[in-house]
Protein backbone atom coordinates (compact mmCIF):
# COMPACT_ATOMS: atom_id res chain seq x y z
CA UNK A 1 0.00 0.00 0.00
CA UNK A 2 1.16 3.90 -1.17
CA UNK A 3 1.74 6.15 1.80
CA UNK A 4 2.82 9.79 1.20
CA UNK A 5 6.43 10.36 2.08
CA UNK A 6 8.46 12.55 3.65
CA UNK A 7 5.38 15.25 4.58
CA UNK A 8 6.68 15.81 8.05
CA UNK A 9 8.86 18.89 9.01
CA UNK A 10 11.85 18.11 11.06
CA UNK A 11 11.19 20.22 13.87
CA UNK A 12 7.60 19.79 14.58
CA UNK A 13 6.36 22.91 13.18
CA UNK A 14 3.01 21.69 12.22
CA UNK A 15 1.93 20.20 15.62
CA UNK A 16 0.27 23.42 16.49
CA UNK A 17 -2.00 23.90 13.70
CA UNK A 18 -2.74 19.99 14.37
CA UNK A 19 -3.61 20.39 17.84
CA UNK A 20 -5.88 23.05 17.20
CA UNK A 21 -7.83 21.12 14.06
CA UNK A 22 -8.10 18.57 16.42
CA UNK A 23 -9.32 20.31 19.46
CA UNK A 24 -12.70 20.12 19.04
CA UNK A 25 -13.11 16.23 18.26
CA UNK A 26 -10.76 15.10 21.10
CA UNK A 27 -10.70 14.68 24.68
CA UNK A 28 -7.46 16.63 26.45
CA UNK A 29 -6.91 13.70 28.70
CA UNK A 30 -5.63 14.11 32.95
CA UNK A 31 -2.06 13.38 33.70
CA UNK A 32 -2.22 11.16 36.91
CA UNK A 33 0.72 10.58 39.22
CA UNK A 34 0.98 7.77 42.37
CA UNK A 35 3.34 8.40 45.40
CA UNK A 36 4.07 4.52 45.62
CA UNK A 37 4.80 4.54 42.12
CA UNK A 38 7.48 6.82 42.54
CA UNK A 39 8.67 5.26 45.50
CA UNK A 40 9.09 2.01 43.74
CA UNK A 41 11.10 3.55 40.49
CA UNK A 42 12.99 6.06 42.38
CA UNK A 43 11.61 8.94 39.83
CA UNK A 44 8.58 11.68 39.75
CA UNK A 45 6.38 9.81 37.22
CA UNK A 46 3.57 11.90 35.15
CA UNK A 47 1.41 9.63 33.41
CA UNK A 48 -0.74 11.20 30.75
CA UNK A 49 -3.73 8.58 30.79
CA UNK A 50 -4.86 8.66 27.24
CA UNK A 51 -6.86 5.04 28.29
CA UNK A 52 -9.35 7.98 29.11
CA UNK A 53 -9.52 9.48 25.59
CA UNK A 54 -12.58 8.67 23.08
CA UNK A 55 -12.70 4.98 21.97
CA UNK A 56 -9.78 4.70 25.06
CA UNK A 57 -6.93 5.30 23.04
CA UNK A 58 -4.38 8.40 22.12
CA UNK A 59 -4.71 6.88 18.26
CA UNK A 60 -8.41 8.71 18.15
CA UNK A 61 -5.84 11.61 17.70
CA UNK A 62 -4.39 10.75 14.49
CA UNK A 63 -7.28 8.91 12.76
CA UNK A 64 -9.05 11.94 13.63
CA UNK A 65 -6.21 14.44 12.11
CA UNK A 66 -5.34 11.97 9.40
CA UNK A 67 -9.57 12.29 8.27
CA UNK A 68 -9.53 15.79 8.24
CA UNK A 69 -6.63 16.43 6.24
CA UNK A 70 -8.88 14.61 3.39
CA UNK A 71 -10.69 16.70 1.00
CA UNK A 72 -14.50 15.95 0.44
CA UNK A 73 -14.33 14.53 -2.76
CA UNK A 74 -11.65 11.71 -0.99
CA UNK A 75 -14.15 11.61 1.93
CA UNK A 76 -17.05 10.82 0.28
CA UNK A 77 -15.13 7.70 -1.14
CA UNK A 78 -14.64 6.25 2.13
CA UNK A 79 -11.21 5.43 4.06
CA UNK A 80 -9.38 1.77 4.75
CA UNK A 81 -7.06 0.62 6.66
CA UNK A 82 -5.32 -2.91 8.46
CA UNK A 83 -5.23 -2.54 12.42
CA UNK A 84 -5.62 -5.18 15.20
CA UNK A 85 -7.70 -3.10 17.63
CA UNK A 86 -7.08 0.32 18.72
CA UNK A 87 -6.26 2.41 15.10
CA UNK A 88 -9.40 0.16 14.11
CA UNK A 89 -11.72 1.64 16.65
CA UNK A 90 -10.35 5.53 16.54
CA UNK A 91 -10.75 5.52 12.64
CA UNK A 92 -14.08 3.95 12.82
CA UNK A 93 -15.00 6.29 15.43
CA UNK A 94 -13.49 9.31 13.88
CA UNK A 95 -15.22 8.23 10.67
CA UNK A 96 -18.63 7.75 11.79
CA UNK A 97 -18.21 11.63 13.62
CA UNK A 98 -17.28 13.43 10.21
CA UNK A 99 -19.99 11.06 8.28
CA UNK A 100 -17.15 9.10 6.02
CA UNK A 101 -17.60 5.11 5.82
CA UNK A 102 -14.16 3.45 7.13
CA UNK A 103 -13.60 -0.23 5.83
CA UNK A 104 -11.31 -1.63 8.62
CA UNK A 105 -8.73 -5.00 7.88
CA UNK A 106 -8.50 -7.05 11.11
CA UNK A 107 -6.40 -10.13 11.86
CA UNK A 108 -8.60 -13.17 13.21
CA UNK A 109 -6.21 -12.75 16.15
CA UNK A 110 -7.42 -9.53 17.32
CA UNK A 111 -8.74 -9.14 20.31
CA UNK A 112 -12.68 -9.54 20.82
CA UNK A 113 -13.06 -6.79 22.69
CA UNK A 114 -11.62 -4.73 19.81
CA UNK A 115 -13.53 -5.79 17.29
CA UNK A 116 -16.52 -5.24 19.04
CA UNK A 117 -15.44 -1.55 19.43
CA UNK A 118 -14.86 -1.61 15.44
CA UNK A 119 -18.70 -2.61 14.71
CA UNK A 120 -20.25 -0.56 17.56
CA UNK A 121 -18.79 2.06 16.24
CA UNK A 122 -19.77 1.93 12.48
CA UNK A 123 -16.70 0.54 10.89
CA UNK A 124 -17.03 -2.51 8.43
CA UNK A 125 -14.84 -5.10 9.37
CA UNK A 126 -13.03 -7.67 6.73
CA UNK A 127 -10.98 -10.54 8.71
CA UNK A 128 -7.95 -11.90 7.17
CA UNK A 129 -4.69 -13.67 8.50
CA UNK A 130 -2.55 -12.72 11.33
CA UNK A 131 0.72 -11.69 8.89
CA UNK A 132 1.44 -7.82 7.38
CA UNK A 133 1.40 -9.39 3.99
CA UNK A 134 -2.22 -10.54 4.43
CA UNK A 135 -3.23 -7.30 5.96
CA UNK A 136 -1.46 -5.22 2.88
CA UNK A 137 -3.03 -7.63 0.43
CA UNK A 138 -6.60 -7.07 1.87
CA UNK A 139 -6.47 -3.25 2.29
CA UNK A 140 -5.61 -2.98 -1.51
CA UNK A 141 -8.66 -5.49 -2.54
CA UNK A 142 -10.37 -2.99 -0.91
CA UNK A 143 -9.09 -0.11 -1.79
CA UNK A 144 -9.28 -1.30 -5.38
CA UNK A 145 -13.62 -2.46 -5.16
CA UNK A 146 -14.71 0.92 -3.14
CA UNK A 147 -12.32 3.88 -4.56
CA UNK A 148 -11.65 3.98 -0.74
CA UNK A 149 -8.17 6.04 0.35
CA UNK A 150 -5.55 4.07 2.40
CA UNK A 151 -4.94 5.46 6.21
CA UNK A 152 -1.82 3.38 7.55
CA UNK A 153 -2.39 3.04 11.67
CA UNK A 154 1.46 4.61 12.37
CA UNK A 155 2.51 5.67 8.70
CA UNK A 156 0.84 7.88 7.51
CA UNK A 157 2.19 11.84 8.10
CA UNK A 158 -0.85 13.25 9.30
CA UNK A 159 -1.69 10.08 11.86
CA UNK A 160 1.91 10.85 13.15
CA UNK A 161 1.02 13.99 13.67
CA UNK A 162 -2.16 13.36 15.56
CA UNK A 163 -0.91 10.52 17.77
CA UNK A 164 1.73 13.32 19.01
CA UNK A 165 -0.38 15.76 20.05
CA UNK A 166 -0.55 13.60 23.38
CA UNK A 167 2.74 14.10 24.38
CA UNK A 168 2.46 17.62 22.97
CA UNK A 169 -0.45 18.79 25.60
CA UNK A 170 1.60 16.49 28.73
CA UNK A 171 4.95 18.68 27.65
CA UNK A 172 3.03 22.20 27.40
CA UNK A 173 1.59 21.31 31.26
CA UNK A 174 4.84 19.84 32.16
CA UNK A 175 7.72 21.41 30.91
CA UNK A 176 10.48 20.76 33.11
CA UNK A 177 10.18 16.60 32.28
CA UNK A 178 13.53 15.42 31.65
CA UNK A 179 12.61 12.55 30.14
CA UNK A 180 9.58 11.15 27.63
CA UNK A 181 9.04 7.17 27.31
CA UNK A 182 6.62 5.45 25.21
CA UNK A 183 5.56 2.26 23.78
CA UNK A 184 7.28 1.59 20.60
CA UNK A 185 4.91 -0.43 17.43
CA UNK A 186 4.41 0.67 14.28
CA UNK A 187 6.17 3.99 15.97
CA UNK A 188 3.79 6.83 15.17
CA UNK A 189 3.24 7.13 18.67
CA UNK A 190 7.31 7.96 19.39
CA UNK A 191 7.78 9.72 16.20
CA UNK A 192 5.09 12.10 16.61
CA UNK A 193 5.69 12.47 20.80
CA UNK A 194 10.13 13.14 19.50
CA UNK A 195 8.53 15.71 16.76
CA UNK A 196 6.58 17.37 20.14
CA UNK A 197 9.53 17.20 22.31
CA UNK A 198 11.87 18.48 19.08
CA UNK A 199 9.51 21.65 18.61
CA UNK A 200 8.68 22.44 22.24
CA UNK A 201 12.47 22.84 22.73
CA UNK A 202 12.70 22.03 26.35
CA UNK A 203 15.65 19.19 26.16
CA UNK A 204 13.19 16.48 27.27
CA UNK A 205 14.98 13.01 26.00
CA UNK A 206 12.70 10.60 24.41
CA UNK A 207 12.96 6.82 25.28
CA UNK A 208 11.29 3.93 23.54
CA UNK A 209 10.44 0.71 25.42
CA UNK A 210 9.24 -2.48 23.44
CA UNK A 211 8.88 -6.02 24.53
CA UNK A 212 11.74 -8.65 23.64
CA UNK A 213 9.68 -10.72 21.70
CA UNK A 214 8.90 -8.14 19.34
CA UNK A 215 12.08 -5.90 18.98
CA UNK A 216 12.29 -4.36 15.57
CA UNK A 217 12.35 -0.82 16.78
CA UNK A 218 16.10 -1.77 19.10
CA UNK A 219 17.59 -3.77 16.32
CA UNK A 220 16.27 -0.87 13.70
CA UNK A 221 18.13 1.59 15.23
CA UNK A 222 21.28 -0.30 15.73
CA UNK A 223 21.16 -1.22 11.46
CA UNK A 224 19.65 2.03 10.53
CA UNK A 225 17.32 0.24 8.53
CA UNK A 226 13.42 -1.57 9.11
CA UNK A 227 13.65 -4.82 10.71
CA UNK A 228 11.57 -7.10 11.06
CA UNK A 229 10.48 -9.35 13.66
CA UNK A 230 10.22 -12.96 13.35
CA UNK A 231 8.17 -13.42 16.25
CA UNK A 232 5.04 -11.95 17.73
CA UNK A 233 5.03 -14.09 20.75
CA UNK A 234 3.84 -10.80 23.24
CA UNK A 235 0.98 -9.79 25.74
CA UNK A 236 1.54 -6.58 24.48
CA UNK A 237 -1.03 -6.67 21.05
CA UNK A 238 -0.43 -3.45 20.22
CA UNK A 239 3.02 -3.34 19.04
CA UNK A 240 3.58 -6.57 17.05
CA UNK A 241 3.39 -4.31 13.83
CA UNK A 242 7.01 -2.77 12.97
CA UNK A 243 8.32 0.61 12.12
CA UNK A 244 7.78 2.60 8.78
CA UNK A 245 9.55 4.57 6.08
CA UNK A 246 8.28 7.57 7.69
CA UNK A 247 8.94 6.86 11.34
CA UNK A 248 11.75 5.27 11.19
CA UNK A 249 13.74 8.63 10.08
CA UNK A 250 12.51 10.57 13.04
CA UNK A 251 13.07 7.80 15.56
CA UNK A 252 16.64 7.58 13.96
CA UNK A 253 17.12 11.42 14.84
CA UNK A 254 15.49 12.77 17.56
CA UNK A 255 14.96 9.28 19.99
CA UNK A 256 17.55 8.18 22.54
CA UNK A 257 17.45 4.65 22.55
CA UNK A 258 15.32 1.91 23.39
CA UNK A 259 14.54 -0.05 26.08
CA UNK A 260 13.25 -3.85 26.03
CA UNK A 261 11.29 -5.55 28.50
CA UNK A 262 10.36 -9.01 29.79
CA UNK A 263 6.91 -10.64 29.07
CA UNK A 264 6.73 -10.90 33.13
CA UNK A 265 7.57 -7.47 33.62
CA UNK A 266 4.82 -6.00 31.70
CA UNK A 267 2.58 -8.19 33.36
CA UNK A 268 4.13 -6.98 36.74
CA UNK A 269 3.52 -2.87 35.60
CA UNK A 270 0.25 -3.37 34.43
CA UNK A 271 -0.88 -5.41 37.62
CA UNK A 272 0.77 -2.15 39.60
CA UNK A 273 -1.10 0.00 37.76
CA UNK A 274 -4.21 -1.22 37.99
CA UNK A 275 -3.98 -2.01 41.46
CA UNK A 276 -2.62 1.06 42.67
CA UNK A 277 -3.58 3.75 40.29
CA UNK A 278 -7.33 2.03 39.96
CA UNK A 279 -7.29 2.40 36.32
CA UNK A 280 -7.44 0.42 33.40
CA UNK A 281 -4.61 0.04 31.28
CA UNK A 282 -3.82 -2.44 28.35
CA UNK A 283 -0.33 -4.33 28.15
CA UNK A 284 1.21 -2.65 25.66
CA UNK A 285 0.49 0.82 27.64
CA UNK A 286 2.62 -1.02 30.76
CA UNK A 287 5.19 -1.26 28.61
CA UNK A 288 6.74 1.99 29.57
CA UNK A 289 6.51 1.25 33.04
CA UNK A 290 7.89 -1.77 32.85
CA UNK A 291 11.09 -0.21 31.11
CA UNK A 292 11.29 2.61 33.65
CA UNK A 293 11.35 0.35 36.62
CA UNK A 294 13.80 -2.43 34.63
CA UNK A 295 15.94 0.53 34.42
CA UNK A 296 15.23 2.68 37.08
CA UNK A 297 18.99 3.20 38.27
CA UNK A 298 19.08 5.58 35.20
CA UNK A 299 15.70 7.69 35.81
CA UNK A 300 16.76 8.40 39.75
CA UNK A 301 15.48 11.69 41.01
CA UNK A 302 14.06 12.65 37.65
CA UNK A 303 10.86 13.46 36.21
CA UNK A 304 9.68 11.13 33.75
CA UNK A 305 6.45 11.69 31.69
CA UNK A 306 4.66 8.16 30.21
CA UNK A 307 1.82 7.97 27.93
CA UNK A 308 -1.02 5.53 28.85
CA UNK A 309 -1.33 4.60 25.37
CA UNK A 310 -5.28 3.02 26.07
CA UNK A 311 -7.20 0.81 27.91
CA UNK A 312 -9.11 -1.50 25.67
CA UNK A 313 -9.21 -4.98 27.47
CA UNK A 314 -10.83 -8.07 27.05
CA UNK A 315 -12.05 -8.58 30.32
CA UNK A 316 -12.31 -12.01 30.19
CA UNK A 317 -8.32 -12.85 29.65
CA UNK A 318 -6.67 -10.99 32.09
CA UNK A 319 -3.12 -11.86 32.84
CA UNK A 320 -2.96 -11.53 36.48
Amino acid sequence: MEVRENALEPGGSQLPACHKKIKPYIHKTPVLTSRLINEITGAEVYFKCENFQRMGAYKMRGATHALLQLTDEERSRGVVTHSSGNFAQALALAARTLGVTAHIVMPTSAPEVKKKGVLEYGGIIYECEPTLAARNTAASEIQQKTGAVFLHPSNDPDVILGQGTAAFELLQDYPQLNFLLLPVGGGGLIAGSALAAAYLGNNCKVIGTEPFEVDDAYRAMISGKIEENKTTNTIADGLKTQLGSNTLPVILDKVERIIRVEEQEIIDAMRLIWERMKIVVEPSSAVALAGLYRERKAFKDKQVGIVISGGNVDLSALPF
